[in-house]
């Protein structure tokens, strides 16, 4: 598919602009000619400093304040916005309190942004990031598709995974009421990884960090669907500019094993330079003890590693490829860069 001209002259709102994923989607609508609105906590912050770096960002770059949990306060943000890409949301796996530190921000904030957009008249589409976790929170060789719902987590059962399914349940809810004129879209992104343009470590790269500093000390008989960051973004403003989008998108590009990937690592030199994981509980009775040992670990923690420990992740993602045409990006080429650009930020080796 050819790259469409601008679909709007106002300006495309990006909830949780500062974020790993939504830091990408700016940049690809700054070079699509597109202004863009954000909302961050702190538009004074030094952390957004990577916002404002690419060409023209000084120009069509507007920050403005909204949290998740403030009664209206989005309303500003969506003012006069044709396109709303939400993709401010928790990601944390080990918490405190569940309810508080997940559940209430993913679905109240979900729910207070599309009220906004709602009560201003003007908004046309809703691309919402949600996860795999709202589809599926174990790896049982299950062909995952749009169709499927995670149906098991809860409070007490992968938690996270249960706030990314509430609150996009709860976005389909709202705009099937009668009278919502905006059309939603949702992206449904696997294991998210590559480089970042920020300096903060995101979390979804703990793996990797934990590859070089003994945190992961052994090699788990763990299988991810793994896709990058930048065709994530791509997924986003695709599903805004494309008229016949609709529904649910699956991306993810392919699935590597842990064991898989240090084997790449490995042989492009990062043993060299940093002690990988080489104790092998991947096979045989090392499974049995790898899930003894989560079962003494944080509860996020623990409830992934006993959900994926010994499983495999299987996908089909032929609705984005066909209906937005995106292209994905090879995965052994976005492990490699992911490495590089964590050893730029001096992440690698360090607890």
């Amino acid at each position: 598919m050819t790259p469409l001209e601008p679909v709007t002259d106002a300006p495309v709102l990006v909830t949780g602009a500062s974020g790993f994923i939504a830091s990408h989607i700016i940049a690809q609508l700054f070079a699509s000619g597109y202004r863009v609105r954000g909302t961050v906590r702190d538009p004074s912050s030094a952390r957004h400093a990577h916002l404002r770096a690419p060409v023209g960002a000084e120009d069509r770059l507007e920050l403005v304040t909204a949290d998740l949990l403030e009664a209206n306060a989005f309303d500003r943000a969506v003012k006069e916005c044709e396109y709303v890409l939400h993709t401010a949301s928790p990601y944390q796996i080990d918490v405190a309190d569940p309810q508080r530190d997940l559940i209430d921000p993913a679905v109240n904030g979900t729910l207070s942004v599309l009220e906004s957009c709602m009560r201003s008249r003007s908004v046309r589409k809703v691309v919402l990031t949600s996860s795999v976790a709202a589809i599926t929170d174990r790896a049982d060789g299950h062909v995952n598709t749009e169709a499927d719902w995670n149906t098991r987590s809860s409070l007490s059962r992968n938690p996270y995974y249960f706030s990314k399914t509430l609150a996009e349940q709860t976005a389909w809810s709202f705009v099937e009421k009668e009278g919502i004129e905006f059309q939603l879209v949702v992206i449904n992104p696997f294991y998210v990884i590559g480089p970042s343009l920020g300096p903060e470590v995101n979390t979804s790269h703990g793996f990797f960090t934990g590859f070089t500093n003994g945190s992961v000390p052994a090699i788990l008989a763990i299988e991810w669907a793994f896709v990058d960051v930048r065709d994530v973004a791509t997924a986003h403003v695709l599903a805004m500019e494309r008229p016949g989008a609709e529904g649910r998108y699956l991306v993810a590009a392919g699935t590597r094993t842990m064991r898989q990937v240090l084997d790449l690592l490995r042989s492009n030199g990062w043993g060299d330079r940093y002690k990988l994981p080489s104790i092998s509980l991947d096979r045989g009775i090392g499974i049995p003890l790898s899930k003894a040992v989560a079962a003494v670990q944080a509860r996020g923690t623990r409830d992934y590693l006993m959900t994926h420990l010994g499983g495999s992740m299987r996908f089909d993602n032929s609705k984005v490829k066909t209906e937005l045409g995106l292209v994905f990006r090879d995965v052994d080429q976005t492990i490699l860069e992911t490495m590089d650009d964590l050893e730029r930020w001096g992440h690698l080796g360090k607890k």
